[in-house]
């Protein structure tokens, strides 16, 4: 199945694994490369030199095209997009900033820059800023979904870009990927699903947690890393998504992060006094990830938090990511064939 995305991208399938933390590992990434989909690695937990030692791992491992994600609002994110910059990534997509410096550059050598946006004020910018694509996130998906489902949010921002789709937010089936089609996207991003994979990382207990949720045992709030966030319902996932961090504790936890980050406590409290909402955002993200890498790399529900899309309602099993692409393209074709079958009918 052809789409602007897979001639975009040089893809076989229209189908993509977004940057996940902690998830997204270079060997996720390649194999959902050789499978014929666009793997985009997690630069999120890593450093300069861990990012180009997981971009030289995946080259290792696949011949074929990937990505690499940078979330530009968080520390180290402009560096690990300059080196994939100078490693000369096929792919990179970028959010929660400006990448017309990222698009740019990458052009010059051929590459390609995915935009995520949430809105269609952030699709407009997003092209006009030389973005080759977009990674549209609905309501449904994991982590930072947009207020807007997936059900409108392609067809508003398809009326106003040309520029190919990477729908993201509920989609892990080959129906899916039909309906995704049909509002207008040229490919989607199965996140939760891919997570549940033989080659994902996720520790097995977390697995068979995601097998036994419903599609309504999941929590959407603004509190538990300082954005509307979408995790999986769990005693710790309600008490950290209770009540917003306090100025107090987000300067408390700023300080320990930045200790990590080798930036000083007098830098901290001067950004604490001239940007508290920014330090407070900063401090909230610290303390998410190490409880977002609780649950995924040990399975630890009693201290983790699993980010988590509604669709976790629709997995109960644990295929390759070759069997489950393989799964997904016969049953859209299958779907789709139906489709024409009723319509002549109708």
């Amino acid at each position: 199945m052809q789409t602007r995305f897979t001639r975009t991208f040089g893809v076989d399938h229209p189908l993509a694994c977004p940057g996940m933390s902690w998830i997204a590992t270079p060997e996720l990434v390649a194999a959902v490369a050789n499978a014929g989909g666009l793997g985009i690695l997690a630069t999120g937990p890593l450093d300069v030199a861990a990012t180009r030692r997981a971009i030289a791992r995946i080259r290792e491992l696949t011949d074929k095209p990937f990505g690499i994600g940078c979330t530009l609002m968080m520390p180290g994110a402009r560096e690990n997009a300059e080196a994939a910059l100078q490693e000369q990534v096929p792919v990179i997509n970028f959010s929660l900033g400006k990448g017309d410096w990222i698009a740019e550059r990458a052009h010059a050598y051929g590459g390609k820059v995915i935009a995520t946006v949430t809105t269609e004020r952030h699709a407009i910018s997003a092209a006009a800023g030389g973005a080759d694509g977009l990674l549209v996130t609905g309501h449904e998906a994991a982590a930072h979904g947009g207020s807007v489902t997936s059900l409108v949010l392609i067809p508003a921002i398809r009326r106003v870009s040309d520029l190919p789709i990477l729908a993201a937010g509920g989609f892990g089936t080959g129906a899916g990927l039909v309906a995704a089609l049909a509002l207008g996207a040229d490919a989607v991003a199965m996140g939760s699903r891919l997570a549940t994979t033989r080659e994902s990382p996720v520790h097995d207990r977390t697995k068979a947690m995601i097998h036994a949720k419903s599609v309504e045992d999941t929590i959407y709030s603004a509190n538990f890393d300082g954005l509307p966030c979408r995790v999986m319902h769990s005693p710790t996932a309600a008490k950290a998504t209770r009540k917003p961090l306090g100025l107090l504790t987000a300067g408390w936890r700023a300080s320990l992060n930045a200790r990590k980050m080798n930036v000083s406590i007098p830098r901290v409290l001067a950004g604490l006094m001239k940007a508290p909402q920014q330090i407070r955002q900063l401090a909230q993200f610290g303390a998410a990830s190490e409880q977002i890498r609780l649950a995924i790399q040990e399975g630890d529900h009693e201290r983790g938090v699993q980010l988590i899309g509604q669709v976790q309602g629709l997995i109960d099993d644990t295929p390759s990511v070759t069997e489950l692409f393989e799964r997904v393209m016969a049953e859209a074709h299958d779907v789709a064939a139906s489709l024409g079958e009723n319509a002549q009918r109708g």
